[in-house]
């Protein structure tokens, strides 16, 4: 863990590759993690073992991120690497946002009160509360209420 802004009462469970982030309060992160530079993560959420969230991702408050999840910040728009951080995309996640195991999220923005199904590939923004599932995903059902 290097250069990494804590809030109160983090959990973080060894090993984990965590650097120039910031945590915020009751944030919960699981083995196997690992979050870049310049990730924000918002308080009560709850990062399971082995996801990977790089640079310019902002997860909001209490979200959940399953076990696996991917998240992408290069779109290889050219059919290769972007090879330079300043061609990398940012990905923004609302409050209440529950992404399940071994999703990918590409550099997108989700709103509040959303639940992404396990396996989903999120390639689009998703603007309107609710489920969504599928390669890629789409729009299953709306929420019965919101989601906590």
């Amino acid at each position: 863990m290097v250069d990494v802004e804590f809030g109160e009462n983090v959990t973080v469970v060894q090993p984990v590759n965590l650097y120039g982030c910031r945590l915020a309060d009751q944030v919960f992160v699981g083995p196997f993690v690992e979050i870049q530079k310049g990730v924000s993560i918002g308080k009560k959420t709850r990062i399971q073992s082995h996801s990977f969230i790089c640079s310019l991702v902002t997860i909001g408050e209490s979200c959940f991120i399953g076990h696996g999840v991917m998240f992408i910040n290069d779109r290889f728009s050219n059919g290769k690497a972007a090879g330079h951080p300043d061609l990398w995309k940012p990905t923004s996640i609302g409050n209440n946002v529950m992404i399940g195991s071994n999703a990918t999220i590409l550099p997108i923005s989700i709103c509040d009160d959303v639940v992404i199904g396990a396996g989903s590939v999120v390639t689009k923004d998703i603007q309107a509360p609710g489920f969504y599932a599928g390669n890629p995903a789409v729009f299953i059902r709306p929420l019965q209420g919101r989601v906590d």
